[in-house]
């Protein structure tokens, strides 16, 4: 088996599914921050709970997206072509 195909296997069997994962789960606690902030119009306490769930959402997407550039960028430096697309872009 050659490098890339090993990588190929990897991408396809343990980081796609990982990744998407990742990104679903900092999708949900964005989405439930904004529900809880609008939700809690009376409540500070709740509302500031919200915000908080809102950054955090944030910021995963935001990591997660860098992750996903970084990889394609180590990948683009070795000229290493993957067969199937990374997190479908």
């Amino acid at each position: 088996m050659t490098f890339p195909g090993l990588l190929n296997k990897i991408f396809d069997l343990v980081l796609n599914p990982l990744i998407s994962l990742l990104f679903g789960v900092a999708l949900l606690v964005f989405f439930w921050g904004i529900v809880q902030f609008i939700n809690s119009e009376t409540s500070d306490s709740k509302r500031d709970e919200g915000k908080k769930k809102i950054i955090y959402g944030l910021l995963g997407l935001f990591v997660m997206f860098s992750a996903y550039g970084i990889i394609r960028l180590i990948l683009n430096t070795f000229g290493i072509e993957l067969q199937t697309n990374y997190l479908g872009f």
